[in-house]
């Protein structure tokens, strides 16, 4: 399958006549990269045999008023594929969502659901969203492991994109509560405790000063050497395969 890459022109400061070798704006738009959206973990790799989404995890767009992993999009429906036990990142109660534009739409609404139910709302008016935009969203009333749709509203279209995250939210997701200690009389038998459930590991950490690699989660002001040139981190992320620093300019990272 030919691969589909969007580059965000704007981040790369160049203008919509230069000659280069991208797709059109049309299948360029955005996702949420942390914590990790479904069609992030595709992209990256943690999640095997995920089809066409891998290469375009921006790509999930439908009509607006959706509440479906996959827009609508039948070629996107493994989104949607409860049976694959997506991994989950273990989150506390507010989380900072971050989503990564490589079409900035300008936008009318953000909004994020948990089983249909409405958690916030992020009205931007019609304006043109940066090429990074972060929501913290208060999840305090849905603790354990939660699915949540974040959708991006665009003001200017009937279209939405769409992204699911799983998440264990609070850090405990199915643990079983600690059994309470027996009283000083009671037998000496030790009580018996489930085991907790275990998560995904995470993507490595960066090593300072190290070279660029996919698969690597960088955090806000690491510093990598990419083609001889270095570059810091504007934004926490796991990097993707072909989205090198020298792609993403100004989006995700900043050069030095």
């Amino acid at each position: 399958m030919r691969r589909k890459i969007a580059y965000p022109l704007v981040a790369l400061g160049m203008t919509a006549g230069a000659t280069v070798g991208v797709v059109s704006p049309a299948s360029a738009h955005g996702y949420v990269s942390s914590p990790p959206s479904r069609q992030a973990l595709c992209a990256s790799g943690k999640v095997a045999d995920c089809g066409a989404i891998q290469f375009e995890p921006q790509s999930v767009e439908g009509p607006k008023g959706l509440k479906s992993c996959d827009g609508g999009l039948a070629g996107f429906s493994v989104l949607g594929d409860e049976s694959r036990n997506w991994p989950a990142t273990t989150v506390g109660s507010s989380v900072q969502f971050s989503w990564v534009l490589t079409a900035r739409h300008r936008t009318s609404t953000w909004e994020y659901y948990v089983g249909g139910t409405k958690v916030a709302t992020i009205d931007d008016g019609g304006a043109q969203p940066a090429a990074v935009v972060n929501h913290t969203i208060n999840l305090s009333k849905f603790p354990g492991r939660q699915k949540v749709l974040a959708v991006w509203n665009i003001a200017d279209t009937p279209n939405a994109f769409y992204n699911c995250v799983d998440l264990n939210v609070g850090g405990g997701g199915n643990t079983p509560a600690e059994p309470t200690k027996p009283p000083t009389a009671a037998p000496t038998k030790a009580p018996t405790v489930a085991p907790k459930p275990t998560t995904p590991p995470a993507a490595p950490a960066a090593p300072a000063g190290g070279s660029w690699a996919a698969g690597t989660a960088y955090k806000t002001g690491d510093v990598v050497t990419f083609n001889g040139a270095k570059y810091q981190c504007r934004q926490s992320h796991t990097a993707l395969s072909s989205w090198e620093p020298s792609i993403y300019t100004l989006a995700l990272w900043l050069p030095l």
